[in-house]
């Protein structure tokens, strides 16, 4: 069970900071999904790195975790790019991979597990699972080694969402009533929505703090 951290963004509606160097309690984001993946068994792990990725591997938070930075050069191109460099970083072979955002807080390992579980009793035929709260999709999404085999073999422009449109009998739309899976910070408004459903606030290093 393989793992991808999309972390390539330039961060324009924070700032142009990374958002996911934003410290939860004394922990940045990046970190926290990190810890997630791989105290979930979920191993190799890739990060795409794009805009700030200098900024992001001084902060030593991919050596921690032995996972390994994927560079992409044209990161502006967007999520497709991203999510194709990353999976031609993994090995062949790999029975699933999770694909998460680097800048979700309220995603940890007992998340993770749960997808893990979920994606395990999947439907029979089914091959790719995205949680689903009230009907809106949300991340981390979960797909068999076949999926990653067939969006490699597709063009450029062939990534999960793509791959879902052109397969809906082979996505599992998990229900669940969690919300974290639907939560990411793109914003200010979503730092202090962040801030309160947690009691915890969202800070800057103090490098980026300004």
């Amino acid at each position: 069970m393989g793992g991808l951290v999309l972390a390539a963004g330039a961060g324009s509606r924070m700032g142009y900071r990374p958002k996911c160097l934003l410290q939860q309690g004394g922990m940045s984001l990046l970190e926290r999904q990190l810890q997630a993946l791989a105290l979930a068994g979920v191993t190799p792990i890739g990060v795409v790195l794009g805009h700030h990725a200098e900024r992001i591997l001084q902060d030593g938070v991919l050596a921690r975790w032995a996972a390994q930075p994927v560079r992409n050069p044209q990161p502006d191109d967007g999520h497709v790019s991203s999510l194709r460099m990353g999976l031609k970083a993994l090995p062949r072979g790999l029975d699933a991979v999770v694909v998460a955002l680097a800048d979700q807080p309220l995603i940890d390992v007992q998340a993770v597990q749960a997808l893990l579980r979920a994606f395990a009793q999947r439907p029979s035929g089914t091959q790719l699972l995205q949680p689903k709260v009230q009907g809106l999709p949300g991340n981390p999404v979960v797909f068999s080694g076949k999926v990653m085999a067939q969006i490699l073999a597709g063009d450029d422009l062939m990534g999960a969402r793509q791959w879902q449109l052109a397969h809906p009998e082979a996505v599992y739309h998990w229900e669940t009533p969690h919300g974290h899976y639907r939560l990411d910070v793109d914003n200010e408004a979503d730092r202090q929505a962040v801030e309160q459903l947690t009691g915890q606030s969202l800070r800057w290093p103090h490098d980026l703090d300004r």
